[in-house]
């Protein structure tokens, strides 16, 4: 496959043209001139203004047409107006992709809106990649690339930094010189009619000039390629985020801004800790981690140990790490003995390491290497308090010293100004993180060690459909919803919600409806005393509110009293409610249960949504809530739980006995499942679910559904694709049965082992080099896979019990988003039996009904075996205009 990204034209342009270009001082044209000729640009620079020959010595022609080759980039600085026919020139010169700096596009209203819709179409058609408008522009300092209008450029280095504020980006830029933080690129979006996050993210993935990456966020339009992108990012690389737009107001103005969609800022929360993305929440968090990473600062893990010569201080940092949920180091009784023979005897025994006002240079080594030899020990944060006995500037040489051999990350909080300004600077320039106050400090070491603790979340693959020995009834519950919506509902009655639920094979509290009271008397005998009766109405949501819920009924009289009592309330209450009878269903009675919430609910950006916690009538007093993004397995079930302030009541507590947490579990799962397969679904809430030491029960659930369109992808509903299960396949070969799934990430093993036995031949074949191992990133790459743009089926066999790939197939979903790109890799031992037909036949079947159109492939000219195998599947072969070793071919999928 093309290693070579798409956007390659975009951030490492051989030639650019800035259109709009001017001499007159401080006009957009002449400061992005100016920039490009100050940061070195290495490619051919031309200027485009008909008013002029030359710009700052630059050639100037009165078209873009008019340039004597093709550009790779071109920079339009003209007002808007102009903007949609320069594009349309661009597109006929042969430019590949045009920043859009100025704004007035569909901020500026109707007009505006046409014109944003006019530049789109012309670039559509000439299929040329657009970034903004109103947009500051790109940054790549190691290439003299300063394609913005940005005063002063940026500092080479690292730090990957994509925003949709211009704004923030010049604020950002200017605060990093000073500091010596520098970038590998600086991509400002705007409002991005065109190029997005996800594809600018990808893009950052494959750059290996790129070790971590910073957004600014205020608003996603495509939830789908954002999550997908994100956590291929954070597999090789930490991805820092802060989001604006957390509350009402600010989400208007976000949404005012960037024209994105904003949803529910906790279940953005959850997304981003699904997608392994630390989240920040100001600038200063954004500059401290930006020097941390800078300076390579990596935690192994989250356990702090503080080191200080004030308790107070020491308890400060404390305080934070536990509102931040980091764990404080355990010291083993080996490292607390070893600190009682050189602290004095009043030292605090136990972390944080008090080791008293009078800590001299010496006491602060000896404490420093003795903490970071513990192995429960992470991170130590070393903190200094200006006291008589303290030489603020000998202690942080001291620790500089140690931190140049350690494994461990290092960081201070020197606490004062006047007496600690110069071991400050010392620290800063070794590149240690340095502070004036603990919570900061506490905070980066937080966010950052996040990232390590959230890959245990990014790596779940879960499947649509759990392996149970009860499987779901898909069908039933699809017509249960096609029943209702053919009658022109959309909120299901309390008995077809819990027709739904036990179709995923959910425990429910029977329930039937009553339209007479003498009817309710009947029922009620059937299903035997005592009963709780609700109100059955489409209108009511919440029925206790009205008078609609009697329980613990005893008797038929009581039963028959109810009845009216209910009617009668709820008419009086709301007069204008349909009602269709009255429900009743065995009283439930739990001494020992707990009443929970489970549900769902469909965000505008992510879509469905999982919601867990405390339940019962005052469910929306308590707040309780944790929410996650399906699909759900095991682990992330017990991660959602976790999250809530009920959990700490479901284990056993007074003369209560833990909940059966398997059952729990168990409907988390199931409701994970309905989510996935039934689209229609836009609310699911089960309260009370009790659960107590024997199982779960449903006992009141709501359900709403709607109409959905049709998709290519039975999970197009969803922001991560689940694993496709239901795409495993057995293949009978005379040398037995073979497996064909789609890959997963647990297969990294598997992946390197297999590359591991190629031989040099085959693996020049299929990677166009001659490596021995995959590096991690690629291993990442290739196994961590999003299925909806892209899919690996690896065939496999047992061997002695164990799983073996003997092959693996893949595709990619080009940018056009209707094409896609595969390769193939066979081993040595299976080549010549079919097994690639039979592989080769599974992919294009799956893109087939993927609906693309076509799939592409890029071969070597010399790999006549290759060549001579892909034309016997119908691809049609050429040659590549721009390199003569290798051949293109194309299958018409559709035809």
């Amino acid at each position: 496959m093309n290693e070579q990204h798409y956007l390659t034209p975009l951030f490492e342009p051989r030639s650019v043209a800035i259109i709009g270009a001017s001499e007159r001082e401080n006009s957009m044209g002449s400061v992005i001139v100016r920039n490009m000729l100050e940061a070195g640009f290495k490619g051919k620079l031309f200027a485009v203004n008909p008013k002029y020959d030359q710009v700052l010595g630059v050639p100037c022609y009165k078209s873009v047409e008019d340039i004597p080759q093709r550009l790779d980039m071109a920079i339009i600085t003209t007002k808007a107006d102009r903007v949609p026919a320069i594009v349309d020139a661009c597109g006929r010169a042969g430019t590949k992709a045009v920043v859009i700096i100025p704004s007035g596009f569909a901020d500026a209203g109707p007009r505006g809106r046409m014109l944003e819709k006019n530049t789109v179409e012309n670039a559509r058609r000439h299929r040329i990649r657009v970034l903004g408008p109103n947009c500051l522009g790109v940054l790549r300092p190691e290439l003299g690339l300063n394609a913005s209008f940005a005063h002063g450029g940026a500092t080479k280095g690292s730090i990957g930094l994509i925003s949709q504020s211009g704004a923030l980006c010049s604020a950002i830029l200017d605060w990093a010189r000073p500091n010596n933080v520098g970038f590998s690129t600086v991509a400002s979006l705007g409002t991005s009619v065109d190029i997005d996050f996800g594809e600018v993210l990808e893009y950052m993935v494959s750059d290996s000039r790129t070790e971590s990456i910073f957004l600014y966020v205020e608003g996603i339009k495509d939830a789908r390629r954002f999550v997908s992108a994100l956590r291929a990012a954070a597999r090789v690389k930490p991805v820092l985020l802060i989001k604006v737009g957390r509350h009402p107001v600010g989400s208007m103005a976000a949404h005012l801004h960037s024209g994105a969609q904003v949803g529910e800022d906790a279940v953005f929360d959850a997304a981003l800790r699904r997608a392994g993305v630390i989240r920040l929440y100001n600038l200063g968090q954004l500059f401290a981690a930006a020097n941390a990473l800078f300076s390579h600062f990596r935690p192994r893990g989250n356990r702090l140990a503080i080191i200080t010569n004030g308790g107070g201080p020491g308890v400060m940092a404390a305080d934070r790490a536990a509102d931040l949920r980091i764990p404080l180091a355990q010291l083993s009784d080996a490292t607390v003995a070893k600190l009682n023979e050189v602290l004095p005897p009043s030292w605090s025994h136990c972390n944080p390491v008090d080791i008293i006002g009078d800590a001299d240079v010496d006491r602060y080594r000896k404490s420093l290497e003795i903490v970071l030899a513990d192995d429960n020990v992470e991170g130590v944060l070393t903190m200094l308090c200006p006291q008589a006995m303290s030489s603020s500037t000998e202690v942080a040489q001291q620790i500089i010293e140690i931190e140049r051999t350690a494994d461990k990350p290092i960081f201070a909080c020197w606490m004062g100004e006047d007496q600690v300004r110069e071991g400050r600077h010392l620290f800063q320039a070794a590149g240690i993180p340095t502070f004036r106050t603990p919570e900061p400090a506490v905070e980066l070491f937080g966010h950052i060690s996040a990232y390590y603790r959230n890959q245990k979340l990014l790596v779940q693959t879960p499947s649509s459909l759990s392996s149970h020995l009860n499987p779901p009834s898909v069908e039933s519950a699809r017509l249960v919803i096609e029943t209702a919506l053919s009658e022109r509902r959309k909120n299901l009655n309390e008995m077809e919600s819990k027709a739904l639920l036990a179709a995923f094979r959910i425990p429910i509290a029977q329930t039937v409806v009553a339209r007479s009271a003498t009817e309710a008397m009947v029922l009620a005998e059937e299903l035997g005393l005592p009963v709780a009766m609700k109100i059955d109405s489409p209108s009511v949501t919440h029925k206790a509110d009205t008078g609609g819920v009697r329980l613990n009924l005893t008797g038929l009289a009581a039963v028959r009293s109810a009845y009216q009592e209910i009617l009668d309330d709820v008419k009086r209450k709301r007069p204008d409610a349909v009602i269709n009878g009255v429900a009743i269903e065995p009283m439930i009675v739990k001494p020992y249960g707990r009443e929970l919430m489970v549900g769902a609910f469909r965000d505008p950006v992510f879509g469905p949504v999982i919601t867990f916690g405390e339940g019962g009538a005052h469910v929306e007093i308590q707040a309780d809530r944790a929410v996650a993004l399906p699909p759900l397995n095991n682990y992330l079930v017990q991660d959602l739980i976790k999250s809530t302030r009920i959990a700490t009541l479901l284990g056993e507590y007074r003369n209560m006995p833990p909940i059966n947490m398997e059952s729990l579990e168990f409907v988390l799962l199931r409701i994970s499942e309905m989510v996935c397969e039934l689209p229609w679904i836009r609310t699911i809430d089960i309260n009370p679910l009790i659960v107590d030491e024997n199982g779960a029960v449903a006992v009141d659930a709501r359900i709403i559904v709607d109409n959905i369109a049709p998709t290519a992808d039975r999970y197009d509903h969803m922001a991560i694709h689940p694993y496709p299960s239901h795409l495993i396949t057995k293949l009978s070969m005379p040398e037995g049965e073979i497996t064909v799934r789609p890959i997963k990430p647990e297969d990294a093993d598997l992946e390197v082992e297999f590359v591991r036995k190629l031989s040099p031949e085959t693996k020049y074949l299929r990677f166009m080099n001659t490596m021995r191992e995959l590096p991690p990133a690629m291993v990442a790459r290739l196994t961590q896979i999003d299925y909806d743009r892209e899919m690996a089926f690896v065939a496999t066999k047992e061997e002695d019990g164990e799983e073996v790939e003997i092959g693996v197939a893949r595709y990619a979903v080009n940018p056009d988003g209707e094409t896609c790109e595969f390769a193939i890799v066979v081993a040595e031992d299976w080549q010549h039996r079919g097994l690639a037909r039979r592989l080769m036949g599974v992919l294009i079947e799956t893109a087939r009904n993927r609906g693309l159109s076509a799939m592409t492939g890029l071969f070597l000219s010399n790999n006549e075996r290759m060549l001579k195998f892909v034309s016997s599947l119908g691809f049609v072969l050429s040659n590549d205009p721009d390199d003569n070793t290798v051949k293109n071919g194309i299958l018409n999928l559709q035809g």
